[in-house]
């Protein structure tokens, strides 16, 4: 044989494969069970039962209905006053904070004089403060005992100032009783700067 021929040979055996494996190429599995046993293949089964997805039919959820309040609001916290509230005490103080006790001022010649709401019946004790700026020891003061009094208002003058300097004056009420849990009622009050005359 030579090598012509054999190379003729192995072409044509290629060739004879390839045809050879067209049909299953082509027809797949099916090729295989016609050329097999001549019968066709089997349909499959219809589904049966029930299915795995149920849909139910309904409505649609009402929209919520808005609410509306009537009457008056309640305040959260009860109105805050300066105690003890009298009917018969007309006047009024303009606190400059809630936990000091609100008083007036009004300078004189070389004097101040103080009012402020009666409480508890405290006694207290006013001192007027210099507010120039002093380098080391700061100067003392002096306490004046005031009486507690029987109206609604309690006044006391601080005498003994250098007119044209400015002050701040200092109030103490050391008898303040206590509320029901426990705290203190005000027991302390200051002014702003102010100037005796």
């Amino acid at each position: 044989m030579t090598p012509a021929t054999w190379g003729r040979g192995l072409r044509l055996r290629k060739w004879l494969l390839a045809l050879g494996a067209l049909p299953f190429a082509l027809g797949g599995c099916g090729a295989l069970a016609q050329s097999g046993s001549g019968g066709s293949t089997a349909p499959s089964p219809a589904p049966s039962g029930t299915p795995w997805i149920v849909y139910a039919g309904g409505s649609p959820a009402p929209s919520p209905s808005l609410l509306r309040a009537t009457g008056t609001p309640v305040p959260a916290l009860p109105p805050v006053s300066f105690l003890p509230v009298n009917p018969a005490c007309t006047a009024t103080f303009t606190r400059i904070d809630v936990v000091l006790i609100p008083l007036t001022v009004k300078p004189g010649k070389g004097s101040l004089t103080v009012t402020w709401p009666r409480q508890y019946n405290s006694s207290y004790r006013i001192t007027a403060v210099k507010q120039p700026l002093v380098s080391g020891n700061q100067p003392a003061y002096t306490w004046q005992t005031v009486a507690a009094g029987t109206g609604c208002t309690v006044t006391a003058t601080i005498t003994g100032l250098s007119s044209g300097v400015p002050y701040v004056v200092w109030l103490d009420a050391p008898g303040t009783s206590h509320q029901l849990d426990g705290t203190r009622h005000l027991y302390s009050g200051r002014s702003g700067i102010v100037y005796p005359r």
